[in-house]
């Protein structure tokens, strides 16, 4: 079982994203929920990596060419926890 969790700066950057970016990230979220964060992995056009840096135990999927989800997978016992950090059109500074 996958749960997802958005911090409360991720909320603020989909109030901001344009209307496709929302809907890109809900396909996303749709897609963990319901299969795990390793089904990534099976679609090249997320480009799913780890990242490095501050950002150094977060992983980047890609939602359209500029903006990237940030995020962080925890487990829980038998629950697997991905904890949404970021959504941003490609800027990894921390804020």
């Amino acid at each position: 079982m996958t749960q997802i969790s958005e911090s409360k700066q991720a909320l603020k950057d989909l109030d901001k994203a344009p209307k496709e970016i929302l809907r890109s990230y809900e396909v996303w979220a749709r897609m963990i929920e319901s299969h795990g964060s390793g089904i990534l992995t099976k679609f090249p056009g997320y480009r799913d990596e780890m990242l490095r840096g501050q950002w150094r135990g977060h992983r980047s999927s890609r939602l359209n060419l500029k903006w990237r989800v940030i995020y962080q997978v925890n487990h829980d016992g038998a629950v697997e926890v991905v904890s949404v950090s970021r959504i941003t059109a490609h800027d990894y500074r921390r804020k």
